[in-house]
C-alpha cells in the first residue's frame, strides 16, 4: 500500500527540505519513494507544494485530490487551500500561523477567520504552534523540523529513524538545533 503525503506552505518555510527528509526516511526503511516539488512563487512568499509518495512500488509522484493520507501545512490558509487533497480518513497537521498573501497585504482580499475551526468540521485536524516552539528554541528557521516532528507520528517510522534522517539531511552546522526542534514537535501532545 502506498502512503501519500502532501506538504504545503509559503516560500521560505522549509517545505522542500521537509519533503526531502520524509522521502529519505522512507528510503531508509526500504520503500520505493517518489517526490514531486511544485515551487510556485517560493521566492516571493507564494504557495509551495510538495508530494511524497512511498510504498512497495510507486509509479507516480503526484498525489491526486482526495488521496493524501497526511497533509502537513506550515500555514493556516495553505491548509484551507489544499484540504480537498485529504482522503476521508486522512490527517491534516497545521502549523497555527498566519502569513498574509499579497492579495491580503494590498487589501484586495480578506484573510479568512477561524480556518482551523472550520477545517475541523470536515477533517481530522491537529494544530501546533510550531513558530512559538521554534522561537523558544532560539531559532525561527527550525519551524519545519518542529512541525515535521509533530506530524511524524501520523506518517510512521521510529523516532530514531527520523532523528538520523534529520541529521543526514540538514546542513551540518544546524543538526543539533534541528534534532531538538524535531524532538519538541514529536513529543508535543496531539
Amino acid at each position: 500500500m502506498t502512503k501519500n503525503i502532501m506538504i504545503v506552505g509559503v516560500g521560505g518555510q522549509g517545505t522542500l527540505l521537509t519533503s526531502r527528509i520524509i522521502g529519505k526516511a522512507a528510503m531508509e526503511m526500504g520503500f520505493d519513494v517518489k517526490i514531486s516539488e511544485v515551487h510556485g512563487m517560493a521566492q516571493r512568499g507564494g504557495s509551495v507544494v510538495t508530494f511524497v509518495r512511498f510504498g512497495e512500488a510507486v509509479n507516480e509522484p503526484v498525489v491526486e485530490e482526495g488521496q493524501a493520507d497526511v497533509i502537513i501545512a506550515f500555514e493556516r490558509l495553505e491548509a484551507l487551500r489544499y484540504a480537498h487533497f485529504l482522503k476521508k480518513d486522512g490527517v491534516l497537521v497545521v502549523n497555527d500561523c498566519r502569513i498574509d498573501p499579497m492579495t491580503v497585504v494590498i487589501g484586495a482580499k480578506q484573510y479568512p477567520e477561524n480556518i482551523i475551526e472550520g477545517l475541523k468540521k470536515e477533517h481530522a485536524v491537529y494544530a501546533i504552534d510550531g513558530q512559538k516552539i521554534a522561537l523558544d528554541l532560539g531559532n525561527s528557521k527550525v519551524l519545519n523540523s518542529v512541525v515535521l516532528g509533530y506530524a511524524a507520528g501520523f506518517i510512521g517510522f521510529d523516532k530514531d529513524v527520523w532523528l538520523q534522517t534529520v541529521s543526514s539531511t540538514v546542513p551540518a552546522k544546524t543538526i543539533e538545533i534541528n534534532q531538538k526542534a524535531f524532538a519538541c514537535g514529536y513529543d508535543a501532545e496531539h
